[in-house]
């Protein structure tokens, strides 16, 4: 990382055939700049740019020096140990028809056709709902969860501000102001998801997610190391290398229909 002074806003990527990048942002701008009037804002013209071509693009940017803690991010990766678990255990948590948090998985009888071979625990998360992560956990799975449920709760708390961040730099790439879109997702709902994509015995007969578009309006995803991840882009696959630290921020189907 360039010394204080000389880091650019935006840190641009390059990629190979099938192999993209899309532009890794630098938010700590937007946390040194939040009281700044809209008048004094000129510093944000070149990322706000970028967000606005990545996104009438494709639909995907990173961001990094995001201020998020990696200590904490470590230990919501370590969480997914609930994975391990016995799978009487896991469907403790079965999601229910109709509902959006829970456990599932993708592959449990069925295997005729390639289909998702994952698995996943998603939970609600409320701003306005004091503990609700950890309180879920705890009613469903026990005492013995209130860590899980303490971690991922705090990782919440952190993508919510994060996105709300984001909100700023979509409102101003749209030319409605810093504080349009943030006022309006402020305190809205949203889902965290866990995707655990265990070895599969035929993979020739199985995806691990297939080709899909988000139907909200933002998603944040924490890529890990593993790589995996591809973008449709100027009509083919395009593989994400992951770096280390950064986000990766996909613009969901509702947004790009409101906006």
């Amino acid at each position: 990382m360039p010394p204080p002074g000389e880091r650019s806003n935006f840190l641009p990527t390059s990629g190979t055939k099938n192999q993209h990048q899309p532009s890794a942002l630098d938010a700590s701008i937007l946390g040194s700049e939040s009281d700044m009037p809209s008048q004094d804002l000129s510093s944000l013209v070149p990322i706000t740019t970028i967000v606005d071509k990545a996104c009438k693009k494709h639909g995907v940017f990173m961001v990094v020096n995001h201020g998020v803690d990696p200590g904490l991010v470590d230990r919501a990766h370590r969480c997914v140990d609930f994975f391990r678990m016995q799978l009487c255990e896991k469907q403790k948590a079965q999601r229910k028809i109709g509902e959006n948090s829970g456990y599932s998985s993708g592959f449990v009888g069925r295997f005729s056709s390639k289909l998702p071979w994952k698995e996943t625990l998603s939970f609600r998360y409320c701003p306005d709902s004091p503990n609700i992560v950890e309180q879920s956990f705890v009613s469903v799975m026990g005492q013995d969860f209130r860590h899980f449920g303490k971690v991922y709760q705090e990782y919440c708390e952190a993508m919510n501000k994060l996105s709300m961040e984001v909100m700023e730099l979509l409102g101003l790439s749209l030319v409605l102001g810093r504080a349009y879109l943030r006022d309006f997702f402020q305190g809205n709902d949203s889902i965290l998801r866990l995707n655990h994509y265990p070895p599969c015995p035929k993979p020739d007969l199985a995806l691990g997610t297939g080709p899909h578009a988000d139907p909200t309006a933002l998603t944040i995803l924490d890529q890990d190391q593993v790589g995996g991840l591809q973008v449709f882009a100027d009509h083919q696959w395009h593989s994400l290398t992951p770096i280390l630290g950064a986000f990766v921020v996909n613009i969901g189907d509702t947004f790009i229909f409101k906006s």
